[in-house]
């Protein structure tokens, strides 16, 4: 574990090192450096999640909650990821506009991935206080 993470770290690094060399001769080059470096990191924290996952999921099989709910979590917390890699990137090429822009979006998806388990427990409180 702590050798994938000191591995990613040195990747990160090495990735931000090369963005700025590049940022000295071609702008657009570096940008899609620092692309290619967060699909390479991700790609692999997700591989190395996967245990922990299964895991989560063999928990939240023993409880009485529906199944969907688990999937609502790992879909929100991918919008999460998503969003927050993308608007940082945006916010590194100088585009805030584009940052903000995707950031309401994943809150505006958020919103909407949580509106089921939201009248859930909405109906769950009214059931209990009637």
């Amino acid at each position: 574990m702590m050798g994938d993470t000191v591995s990613a770290a040195a990747l990160c690094i090495i990735g931000a090192v090369t963005g700025i060399l590049l940022k000295q001769y071609c702008r657009e080059q570096a940008m899609f450096s620092s692309i290619a470096i967060c699909v390479m990191v991700t790609a692999a924290a997700l591989a190395f999640a996967s245990p922990a996952i299964e895991q989560l999921e063999i928990l939240f099989e023993k409880t009485s909650l529906d199944k969907s709910c688990f999937k609502s979590l790992l879909k929100a917390m991918g919008i999460c990821y998503m969003t927050g890699i993308a608007a940082d990137i945006c916010r590194d090429s100088g585009e805030q506009a584009l940052a903000s822009t995707v950031e309401i979006w994943g809150r505006i998806a958020l919103l909407i991935l949580t509106m089921p388990m939201i009248d859930s427990i909405l109906t769950l409180i009214t059931g209990v206080l009637q």
